[in-house]
């Protein structure tokens, strides 16, 4: 398994859960903050590796008049200085080709959303930057498939991969997660991340927003740190019904450490049975 470099960290093949977590987009920059803060506070007290997640631009939100961020360069102000006040490495989303060179001057993972995983040109110019590319698996595709994916950025001359998944399309406004997803993403050698609030998300739901299923996100994380995964990425708020972007499908602050506990020591055994297996 190889190990990638995000920033300061070097995450995968250790055996220690990384997390990736904050708020869905960028809302106000002092509330976002404290909600970094809070996150670094309790991924130390778990000895935890943890990189800030926040969006500058949710290009792909249900309705034209659903909040999207403060855009590109505004955002990017922000998560600079987010990253210069917590000290650890950041990812956001990017959407377009002309989004990538900005982006990678802040960011130290540039995120492909699931939507847009097979856009060649995307992950090929992202993948140019040599920075970490976190490419979330497409709602409609095989994690078989990913393999495809990861090759089209190793083509690119970079290795430097993460692959998340965040469920499959079951019908309408629904999302499953096969919990085979995740050996078989593994199996390409990149590690692989859980997204544990997207998965619970009813997409298009509420009829011009997203709607979701919260009270699951314990249920399917622990599940997958049984499933063999290097990383979760979350989705947290302080108050998520006042969220302005995917509330119903975030985690609440103060339920984080508990989850987080719970899959670090669930890895650690599912780890610890592979190894003796394996000898």
């Amino acid at each position: 398994m190889k190990q990638v470099q995000a920033g300061s960290l070097h995450v995968g093949g250790d055996g220690k859960l990384f997390v990736m977590a904050g708020p869905c987009v960028i809302e106000d920059p002092d509330r976002i903050l404290k909600i970094g803060q809070e996150m670094k506070a309790i991924c130390g007290r778990l000895g935890l590796p943890y990189i800030f997640k926040a969006s500058f631009d949710k290009a792909n939100r249900s309705s034209w008049k659903s909040f999207r961020g403060p855009g590109l360069k505004r955002g990017l102000e922000i998560l600079r200085d987010v990253k210069k006040e917590l000290q650890v490495p950041v990812v956001s989303d990017i959407h377009d080709v002309s989004q990538v060179a900005p982006a990678a001057e802040v960011l130290d993972v540039l995120q492909i959303p699931a939507f847009l995983c097979r856009q060649t040109d995307l992950l090929q110019e992202a993948a140019k930057t040599g920075k970490c590319i976190n490419v979330k698996k497409g709602q409609f595709m095989a994690p078989e498939d990913m393999k495809n994916v990861a090759e089209k950025i190793s083509h690119a001359g970079n290795e430097n991969i993460i692959l998340t998944e965040r469920g499959v399309s079951l019908g309408y406004h629904n999302l499953v997660v096969d919990m085979r997803a995740f050996p078989i993403m593994r199996s390409f050698g990149y590690p692989v991340v859980f997204d544990a609030t997207h998965s619970v998300q009813l997409p298009s739901g509420a009829g011009t927003s997203s709607s979701g299923q919260r009270q699951f996100i314990g249920n399917l994380a622990r599940a997958a740190a049984g499933s063999g995964i290097d990383g979760v990425f979350m989705e947290v708020h302080d108050n998520p019904e006042e969220a302005l972007c995917d509330g119903p499908n975030m985690l609440y602050l103060s339920q984080v450490e508990a989850v987080l506990r719970d899959m670090a020591a669930i890895k650690a055994i599912t780890d610890q049975s592979v190894s003796t297996a394996t000898k």
